[in-house]
C-alpha cells in the first residue's frame, strides 16, 4: 500500500498484522480520486478542502487526501491496533500539523457533541463489513450539518 499523487507521492504505508482492519487498496483509491477530479458531477478541489475519514484503519484514504493538499482531514478509528499504524503512517509525513485524530467511537462523539463546528468537503466512510449502521452514520452526518453545501459523501 501506498500513496498514490501528491508531495508524499510512492511512500508506502504500513499494514496492520492482524485481518480486524481491511486497508483500502491502491486500485479502489486510485479510482475514486480520479473521479472526483474527472466527474463533470462533482465539483470540489482536494486542494484546501476539509476532509473527514471515518473508520479510517491505516488512515490510507486521508493521507492520501493530505499528500493532495487538503486542508485538513479528520480522522476517525476507535480499534487500538488500527491507531496504532494510522499514527505510524502520520508520522511517516514529518511534522504536518493539519490533520486531527479521534480516538472515540464516531457514533458516541457526534451524538453527545453538540459544538463540532467544522464543515466537511469530502466525507468518507469505510466502515467494517460487521457495521450495520450506515444509514444512521448518514442521517447524523445530515442532523450534525457537518458535510457542506456542495460536499460529497464517499462510502466504501
Amino acid at each position: 500500500m501506498r500513496i498514490i499523487s501528491g508531495n508524499f507521492k510512492g511512500k508506502k504505508l504500513f499494514l496492520p498484522k492482524d485481518k480486524n482492519t481491511r486497508p483500502l487498496k491502491d486500485i479502489v483509491k486510485e479510482s475514486i480520486f480520479n473521479l472526483i477530479k474527472h466527474s463533470k458531477k462533482i465539483n470540489i478541489n482536494i486542494e484546501n478542502s476539509l476532509v473527514l475519514d471515518l473508520f479510517s484503519g491505516t488512515g490510507s484514504f486521508g493521507i492520501e487526501c493530505i499528500s493532495r493538499g487538503a486542508k485538513k482531514v479528520v480522522f476517525f478509528e476507535n480499534y487500538p491496533e488500527a491507531i496504532k499504524i494510522l499514527e505510524k503512517n502520520l508520522n511517516l509525513l514529518k511534522n504536518l500539523n493539519n490533520h486531527k485524530i479521534y480516538k472515540k467511537n464516531f457514533f458516541n462523539f457526534f451524538s453527545s457533541n453538540k459544538n463540532f463546528n467544522l464543515k466537511f468537503n469530502i466525507i468518507f466512510i469505510d466502515p467494517p463489513y460487521k457495521e450495520t449502521k450506515i444509514n444512521e452514520i448518514i442521517e447524523l452526518i445530515l442532523e450534525k450539518k457537518i458535510l457542506s453545501q456542495n460536499g460529497i459523501l464517499i462510502i466504501h
